[in-house]
């Protein structure tokens, strides 16, 4: 029951909403339905990254005042981050709150990042990371490096409670366990990166759109 939920609900959001082109990138000015190209280079990559810290706790509308200004101070890159002092930082990142948390946690990534080169990291690796959670962790893993980890956010928990997948105190890999063994077997190699993009997407447009009060992501 709770796998046939969960197969049938992607394709009824994807006929509502339509693809989402998440994630929103400067350089392809936001949103990119229907091209799963992105990222195509490391800065794209990083910024992905950043967002992804970024938006914690927060309203997208937000992260991109952050990451415009970030960009008008050229500090979209690891070096560049980690050269920015850190008050400069504070300020442009303080749309989207805990900028003194965050700003830490961005150098932590960038450090990180540039010691990566073009190794994609393991999800060990970016948990053992100051300000990096399971949902952060994967957000990055599935949209900047394009593994198959289902984003399980606060949205997808809401929703699938509602449709009666969980009770609603699952942890977040038991969650994640349920999306994954009822869409693993049906979607295979890259088709399953994009379902999982798609999908987590559409949960938090369903989700926004039928929930009033303060929108996040």
């Amino acid at each position: 029951m709770p796998h046939n939920v969960i197969i049938q609900t992607y394709p009824q959001l994807l006929e509502l909403y339509g693809p989402r082109g998440w994630w929103p990138l400067s350089a392809c000015n936001g949103y990119h339905p229907n091209d799963y190209s992105f990222p195509k280079t490391a800065s794209q990559r990083f910024e992905i990254c950043v967002g992804a810290i970024l938006t914690q706790n927060t309203a997208w509308t937000s992260v991109e005042t952050a990451l415009d200004n970030l960009s008008q101070l050229h500090a979209l890159t690891p070096a560049a981050l980690l050269a920015c002092d850190d008050q400069v930082l504070k300020t442009a990142i303080r749309s989207t709150g805990y900028y003194n948390q965050k700003s830490a946690y961005l150098k932590t990534m960038a450090a990180f990042f540039h010691d990566c080169k073009a190794r994609t990291p393991t999800r060990e690796e970016l948990l053992q990371l100051r300000g990096v959670g399971e949902e952060t962790a994967d957000s990055i893993l599935l949209y900047a490096y394009q593994q198959p980890f289902f984003v399980i956010d606060a949205y997808t928990r809401r929703v699938f409670t509602h449709l009666g997948v969980n009770e609603g105190k699952e942890s977040y890999r038991v969650v994640q366990k349920r999306f994954h063994d009822a869409l693993e077997p049906l979607y295979q190699g890259q088709e399953r990166i994009l379902v999982y993009q798609e999908y987590h997407a559409l949960i938090v447009e369903h989700a926004k759109r039928n929930h009033s009060g303060k929108q996040k992501q």
